[in-house]
């Protein structure tokens, strides 16, 4: 088992798994919107299949919405 911090609250799951995995196992709604910071470093969408999670890392899902105008 691995603790790795998720948005700030730590989660313990098996490892090795992919960023592309914890999107889905967190049931991330839309999560063509989502972007991921990984240990402080953007991880690019091409590379969440690839990335793999370890022991210790912390992760941030990000979400950026449009805003309306003044």
């Amino acid at each position: 088992m691995s603790k790795i911090s998720v948005n700030g609250e730590t989660q313990e799951l098996e490892t090795p798994i992919s960023i592309a995995e914890l999107i889905k196992q967190n049931n991330v709604a839309q999560p063509e919107m989502v972007s991921i910071q990984l240990n402080g470093q953007f991880v690019n969408r091409d590379d969440f299949d690839g990335t793999h999670i370890s022991d210790g890392d912390e992760l941030d899902f990000l979400y950026f919405m449009g805003g309306g105008s003044l």
